[in-house]
């Protein structure tokens, strides 16, 4: 009974997990920082719930059901391939175009609303793993691929291939430089050479949300990898430096309320209509992945 509840729901270790780096970043005075800002509290308490108790279960039942409407006899088609060939399709159909779902929403202005909340926070931590717009997610590919996927008959991979995934995005998310300590361990630094071009690392990661590049380490125009950092190295968006910016959040873009973070469109304050001519006609950079 318990075996099968953990195999066939793993949200319970993926919640686990979380309830571990918090209580990591709580023990190291690092959860909590900075303090007093009310705004961030209500982009993640209110982001994060939209998205475990709508978002992804809608985007879940309605992918399935789209499937059984148009392709009934496809149901569980995949489920007697090889473990290995499933976690390879979930990494190239979920974790890729996550990727590059990402990479987009840094070069469209448009999409890049959906996305900013994720990076106004002026810090790293645990607390922003799931601080997007929910439209951001709504519309994510990857979400409706693994939707696709688990009915094609290959939900236990996804189960398995989850836990793997939210514990890398957790760990580089991690306010803790854990990656550090690891770096410092000479007979590591072969297999810590390896790791940070293969996985997200709070290194690599933290450079994507950095405030500012004229710091030497911020790369916001990259590091884009969510699971596999391997995808920025292969297709040219990587940077590597092992250190950490000065400063987090978002450059050369005013600060908006935090319903307009959560529900643009929806949502969308009087200010930010008049200037959105303009930030199309060149306030903003010539490349909007210049932004944060």
């Amino acid at each position: 009974m318990n075996h099968d509840l953990l195999t066939n729901n793993p949200l319970l270790i993926v919640s686990a997990i979380f309830v571990f780096f918090i209580l990591l970043e709580i023990t190291c005075s690092a959860f909590g920082q900075p303090r007093g800002q009310r705004r961030d509290v209500l982009i993640e308490a209110v982001g994060s719930s939209l998205l475990l108790g709508v978002t992804f279960p809608l985007v879940m039942w309605a992918s399935g059901a789209l499937m059984q409407l148009s392709l009934p006899e496809a149901k569980g088609a995949l489920a007697q391939i090889p473990w290995v060939l499933g976690l390879l399709l979930f990494l190239v159909f979920d974790d890729m175009t996550q990727y590059w779902w990402h990479r987009l929403t840094h070069r469209v202005p448009a999409l890049y609303a959906l996305h900013r909340a994720h990076h106004s926070a002026p810090y790293m931590s645990i607390r922003i793993v799931y601080r997007n717009n929910s439209f951001y997610y709504l519309l994510m590919p990857g979400i409706w691929f693994s939707g696709v996927l688990i009915y094609l008959g290959l939900a236990p991979v996804y189960y398995g291939y989850l836990i793997l995934k939210m514990t890398v995005i957790f760990a580089a998310h991690s306010s803790v430089a854990w990656d550090d300590k690891l770096y410092r361990i000479g007979f590591l630094r072969p297999l810590m050479w390896l790791l940070e071009r293969v996985f997200s690392t709070p290194s690599t990661h933290s450079a994507h949300h950095g405030l500012s590049a004229e710091d030497g380490v911020t790369h916001y125009k990259g590091n884009f990898g969510n699971l596999l950092f391997l995808w920025d190295v292969l297709f040219g968006t990587a940077k590597i430096t092992r250190r950490r910016p000065v400063a987090y959040g978002i450059e050369h873009l005013a600060p908006v309320s935090w319903t307009q973070e959560l529900f643009w469109p929806l949502v969308r304050s009087r200010k930010a209509r008049s200037s959105a001519g303009a930030k199309v006609e060149g306030a903003l950079p010539a490349n909007p992945a210049s932004q944060g």
